[in-house]
């Protein structure tokens, strides 16, 4: 019994201790797993560290080198056109390069206050402003908010491409810092103003001040001093030689002499007292240069690269761009929009066109507006940026297009031209006036009749045919579509027009119109600008439209546009016309059938080309008579006539 029981006493024992062990131990367990867990986290670190350090130098062993030449010398931009000859610089004017010691105070208080008020206290990174940049980019991506300074702005303008990458800002960080070490401060600031672009085009702070105020820099008020300073960020937008800019330019003027103030460069008394002043005050007239080559394609050239990379200083940056341009196409344009190759019936008619590659999408010329309203370079581009009611021509985008597309409809497919109304009561009538019964839709499509078209739509379904639009480049306000569309009551321009059309003459492959082949940045990396083509519809499709659109021109077809008919060529195209408002006949005491737009879009196998033509404003006499709606159909015959073949 007694080794039974000191068995099971023993037993008992060896059970407590081990319970008590077991309790003992937990502690030591805890603190083995946190022991863990830091040396885990360290090492976690150390690798961080490791792999931060190593993209580092991966991001900026191919950083191009601080070149002395050409923080001295800003680089003009060299256009080429298709076939990679040089026909135009910019940027190769005349520059005033000022030295530090002949910048008035005013001056530099004005950019330091709005570009950089921490200039002297940082190394070239302001990490303060840069952690709230990369804080406010959490939400709006990468590049979406700016954190530069001064110093990091002269190494983006002089060296990198306008690429929004991380890789392009830590090499500008890494540049910034190797620049703050072989420069002083007042030389890295010289070479900012010395370069910086101002709009006007000015590129500099000097320039600048000749250009908009007539006067030497050192002569420049405070009020003058922060309008300036406001360019910066907007040189388009706040230029207060255009008068459309002049509200923006004076509250942003007033941006910066709050910030002078808040910074302590001027007293509110002086804040005051320049706010006072009018922006336009003191200003010279604009000094665009009108000697420029080809001002309204390099318009569109550069617009297209700014939207491509917005902070491109074209003026400054030694870009190469390789436009689509052929320059015999082109100075034919301008013999048509203001020759004698066609007889306008008054100086204010105006006309605007884009005749570009049908396989490629490439412009190769524009016309843009004629005599005074003649396109110019940063202006309001009449043949890519007008908004005119399309007329007819919207028929085989909107209509009989998504019709073969979605139905299968043949050419000879029967639609009914009678007496009919929209879905919401309103009468539709033919521009005759007149029904014609059953037609097909090769008769409608021919004679344009408006009511075929409009039952078309409905059928298709408005949704499709708006799907089928913007497959081939059309948009359309705030997105939306009416029944009215179906006979053109939306707006367009040239260019969206023109990329349309030659969708049918490539087969119903859309390749976007486009005025840039590819930039070569001064680094030498290239960009592309050859848009990826895009299947907008069955190739039988675009056969089909374009065996109907040949009717249209052909001589004695019956077709609406003969006009633009050219002997030997294979031409397809549409004619398109917009009334008045009734409100607009009754103000001008306008004839009834009268037009305010005329329009004509074609195609052959080589060219594409869509023109407008009409007066930019109301008035008694501004409107397109009925002889006059062929000049439209003129002007694209002429241009087909002198470029287009079939090779």
């Amino acid at each position: 019994m007694s080794d039974n029981y000191r068995s099971r006493t023993e037993r008992n024992h060896v059970k407590n201790q081990e319970k008590k062990t077991h309790k003992e131990e937990k502690p030591k367990k805890k603190g083995s797993f946190f022991k863990k867990f830091l040396i885990g986290c360290l090492l976690l670190g150390i690798v961080g560290l490791v792999a931060g350090v190593s993209a580092f130098f991966v991001m900026v062993k191919d950083a191009p080198k601080l070149d002395k030449s050409k923080l001295v010398n800003p680089l003009s931009t060299k256009f080429l056109d298709k076939n990679g000859n040089f026909f135009y610089e910019y940027g190769a004017e005349k520059r005033t390069h000022v030295t530090y010691d002949q910048i008035p105070k005013v001056v530099e208080n004005a950019f330091l206050a709005t570009e950089d008020s921490r200039f002297y206290d940082h190394n070239g990174i302001d990490f303060k402003r840069t952690t709230k940049a990369v804080m406010e980019n959490v939400t709006g991506g990468f590049g979406s908010q700016g954190g530069s300074t001064i110093t990091q702005q002269v190494v983006k303008n002089y060296f990198l491409t306008m690429d929004k990458t991380a890789k392009r800002k830590v090499q500008e960080w890494y540049l910034s810092y190797k620049l703050e070490q072989q420069y002083s401060k007042h030389e890295i600031l010289e070479m900012y103003l010395n370069k910086i672009n101002l709009g006007n085009r000015s590129y500099g702070i000097a320039t600048a001040a000749q250009k908009y105020y007539g006067k030497d820099l050192k002569d420049l008020q405070l009020h003058e001093a922060a309008m300036l300073a406001g360019l910066p960020q907007g040189p388009n937008i706040y230029d207060p030689t255009k008068k459309e800019n002049v509200e923006r330019a004076t509250n942003r003027r007033n941006v910066v002499l709050s910030l002078m103030n808040r910074h302590g460069y001027i007293t509110k008394e002086e804040m005051n007292n320049a706010v006072k002043i009018p922006v336009t005050e003191g200003l010279q007239p604009s000094s665009e240069v009108t000697e420029m080559k080809y001002q309204a394609f390099l318009d569109a050239v550069v617009k297209e690269v700014e939207k491509e990379y917005p902070d491109v200083n074209i003026g400054s940056d030694g870009l190469t761009i390789h436009t689509t341009l052929d320059q015999d196409a082109q100075d034919y344009a301008d013999k048509i929009m203001d020759g004698n190759l066609i007889k306008y019936p008054d100086d204010q008619f105006q006309g605007s066109f884009v005749f570009m590659d049908t396989q490629s999408g490439e412009v190769r010329a524009i016309g843009a507006g004629r005599k005074e309203s003649k396109s110019t370079f940063k202006g309001h581009n009449m043949a890519t940026d007008l908004k005119r009611q399309v007329g007819s021509t919207m028929k085989p985008i909107f209509d009989y297009g998504p019709a073969i597309e979605n139905l299968q409809w043949s050419t000879y497919h029967q639609l009914n031209d009678s007496e009919y109304t929209y879905s919401n009561g309103k009468k539709i009538q033919n521009a005759t006036k007149s029904y014609k019964g059953d037609v097909s839709l090769r008769e409608a499509l021919k004679k344009s009749l408006n009511i075929p078209a409009l039952k078309t739509a409905q059928t298709v379904g408005l949704n499709k045919s708006k799907e089928f639009a913007e497959g081939l480049g059309m948009t359309f306000k705030e997105g939306k579509v009416y029944e009215s569309t179906a006979i053109g009551s939306n707006e367009g321009s040239p260019l969206e027009v023109a990329g349309a059309y030659a969708t049918f003459g490539n087969s119903g492959n859309y390749n976007k119109p486009h005025f840039v082949k590819e930039v070569t940045f001064p680094d030498g990396k290239k960009k592309s600008f050859k848009p990826k083509e895009q299947r907008a519809m069955q190739d039988y499709t675009a056969y089909m439209v374009t065996d109907v659109l040949r009717d249209v021109v052909k001589p004695g077809s019956g077709g609406t546009g003969p006009t633009a008919y050219v002997s030997g060529v294979d031409v397809a195209g549409k004619t398109g016309t917009q009334n008045f408002d009734a409100s607009v006949l009754q103000k001008y005491d306008i004839p009834a059938d009268a037009n305010r737009d005329s329009w004509f879009a074609g195609y052959t196998p080589q060219y594409t080309m869509a023109v407008w033509t009409g007066y930019e404003k109301d008035g008694p006499k501004n409107y397109v008579s009925d002889r006059s709606t062929r000049i439209a159909q003129q002007m694209f015959q002429i241009m087909m006539s002198k470029f287009a073949t079939d090779k």
